[in-house]
């Protein structure tokens, strides 16, 4: 492990000397390369330093005992030495954590699809649900929420809903919510007072930029259409409505909120490059573990990550065996022991992975 960090130091001296390099600032593609790169190695490389004076200070504190100390200068040795021993063992959980190769879509802002799954009009209330919980976490995190397209019910839930998030690092926290979720309560709409479970699937896409998915025109068929829903006669009689078709992979985007059709079809291309994106990465994994599961299933009830758990008041991950006992403060976004929760049981099994191929 220190023969890896000191090579992650190594370099990074060599990109602050390219960084100043004049010859290299005349190149601003190239100095912005060699700027994010810098700052993507400065966490380790500032780990590993104050790691190598922690070293250093445990050396020279047991090198102090060979010589005569009185008892109160001994006493101030071994509180040093306990403090810096302890702050050792610290930094030898967190380095191996810094060494895992990043996910590059860490950093992206994400698109967030929600459907309706089995359970009719109860699912698409729990999808509203889950939309105003992603929508408060984000809100708390300092992100911004732009829908992008959406099929309402008339009693405040979704069939299914698109939405933006746009903020540093979004990918890296919303990326854990991809899957089914469950929910066990009793529906507004029934009125025999018996609990129900209805589910809705989850998708988290990393936004696509223009330059990593090259889309041709001529694989687009692109239809406009009368949007639908309240809005009188100027969503009933415009065609401001849009469908994209890519013909290569027969992915499927409509757009119909906006009132401009230009507006709209932008929309649309943004789901699109995120969608086709997602399914190149999905593939590339599949060939390397022909085992992976979509990160979306059916919406079938057996199908499931999580559990919202009403009468109990509970929150289960399946995934890590995690239940927390405060639903309302899930719902309200308060995600955060959630994600972090799952963020270490990831970095556990991808450390197992790399002691078992070392």
């Amino acid at each position: 492990m220190l023969e890896k960090l000191q090579a992650v130091e190594d370099k990074y001296r060599e990109l602050e000397s390219l960084i100043s390099d004049p010859a290299t600032m005349a190149d601003m593609t190239k100095w912005q390369h060699y700027t994010k790169e810098h700052a993507a190695l400065s966490p380790i490389v500032e780990e590993f330093r104050t790691y190598k004076r922690v070293v250093k200070g445990i050396r020279e504190a047991r090198a102090m005992f060979a010589e005569p100390l009185d008892g109160e200068m001994r006493k101030l040795v071994e509180e040093e030495l306990a403090e810096l021993t302890s702050k050792k063992e610290e930094l030898d959980a967190r380095l191996p954590v810094l060494l895992l190769p990043k996910d590059p879509n860490d950093d992206k802002n994400v698109i967030v699809e929600i459907r309706g799954g089995v359970g009719g009009e109860e699912a698409a209330l729990f999808a509203g649900d889950l939309f105003r919980m992603y929508s408060r976490y984000a809100e708390k995190k300092g992100w911004k929420v732009e829908v992008m397209t959406s099929n309402a019910t008339g009693i405040g839930g979704f069939k299914e809903i698109t939405f933006l998030v746009n903020g540093h690092g979004a990918y890296s926290r919303l990326k854990y919510e991809s899957g089914t979720h469950r929910v066990q309560r009793v529906p507004v709409t029934e009125s025999g007072g018996r609990i129900h479970t209805s589910a809705a699937t989850v998708a988290v896409l990393p936004e696509a930029e223009d330059v990593e998915v090259d889309i041709n025109p001529s694989d687009l068929r692109i239809d406009t259409y009368c949007a639908s829903g309240a809005g009188g006669q100027y969503v009933n009689r415009t065609e401001t409505a849009i469908r994209i078709t890519h013909l290569p992979t027969g992915i499927v985007v409509q757009c119909q909120d906006e009132k401009s059709q230009l507006k709209n079809k932008e929309k649309a291309m943004k789901v699109l490059r995120a969608r086709i994106l997602d399914q190149a990465r999905q593939e590339q994994e599949a060939a390397v573990a022909a085992d992976r599961r979509s990160q979306v299933g059916s919406g079938d009830r057996s199908e499931r990550i999580r559990t919202y758990n009403f009468p109990q008041g509970r929150v289960t991950d399946h995934r890590i065996g995690l239940t927390l006992h405060k639903i309302d403060a899930i719902l309200n976004g308060e995600l955060d022991e959630l994600i972090a929760a799952l963020i270490t049981a990831d970095q556990t099994q991808r450390l197992r992975k790399v002691d078992a191929n070392e």
